[in-house]
């Protein structure tokens, strides 16, 4: 019975779940990851969150400087 409900929480988890935006997440993850290797034993994980969210903040403010930018050179 237990297995049962998993399989079922597992399906209708993958049923509703929507494609995450995570542009600059997975290279700040890596970058992150190894740099937190280096720093000490167990700060690989922090690194990498710490990287996903920094790439993440990059990627979006790159985005939004391009999108700016095309809105202005169209606008001209």
């Amino acid at each position: 019975m237990k297995m049962l409900i998993a399989v079922i929480a597992a399906a209708s988890s993958l049923a509703v779940a929507v494609p995450a935006d995570a542009k600059g997440c997975l290279k700040g993850a890596a970058v992150g990851g190894v740099a937190g290797h280096f720093v000490g034993k167990g700060h690989a994980v922090l690194g990498a969150v710490a990287g996903c969210a920094i790439g993440h903040h990059r990627a979006a403010k790159a985005a939004r400087a391009q999108h700016a930018q095309a809105k202005a050179a169209a606008g001209r």
